[in-house]
């Protein structure tokens, strides 16, 4: 699997695991696109990617549309039930592309509250907006780094697709 330009086996993880442990002490630059087989523990990595981060303070933001899996370890109640709610009704009307947009916007909010260190975590996000949006969507994750709304201390975004997807 191809992991921040290096060839990673995901045997146990500690290498992966440790860059973003590293990401979150000193911040990603970029939106950090991980492409691998299918099956080859993609989705698997990012759920320990969100729980590390957590524990390291930072507010996470966790989508995986078409598993329909989520979560917002905020610590902002009325955020992560906005976040909640907003999904739910998406998923709800079979929305899943909605999903990865508005995500942003919650990511906005968080901004705005002042919280210091914010992670947003998608997977299999290019299926579920469509490979024609999806430099459109990574441009619009690198604007929340670059130029944010609001300062914050650190931000780290990574994004999963597979890679017969990506190729095709």
């Amino acid at each position: 699997m191809k992991f921040a330009n290096l060839d990673v086996e995901f045997v146990d993880r500690e290498v992966g695991l440790g860059q973003v442990a590293t990401w979150a002490e000193r911040g990603a630059l970029f939106p950090m696109v991980i492409y691998g087989p299918e099956g080859c523990g993609k989705s698997a990595l990012l759920r320990q990617a969100a729980a590390v981060l957590r524990e390291l303070g930072y507010e996470v933001f966790y989508l995986n549309p078409l598993d329909r899996a989520y979560h917002a370890d905020v610590t902002m109640p009325d955020i992560k039930n906005a976040f909640m709610q907003f999904v739910e009704r998406a998923l709800a009307e079979n929305a899943v592309g909605r999903l990865a947009w508005g995500a942003i916007d919650f990511i906005h909010k968080v901004l705005k509250a002042g919280k210091a260190k914010i992670a947003v975590i998608v997977d299999d996000v290019f299926q579920a907006i469509g490979l024609q949006q999806a430099a459109a969507y990574v441009k619009g994750l690198l604007n929340l780094i670059e130029h944010p709304p609001h300062s914050y201390e650190n931000a780290v975004v990574l994004a999963t697709t597979s890679e017969g997807l990506s190729r095709r």
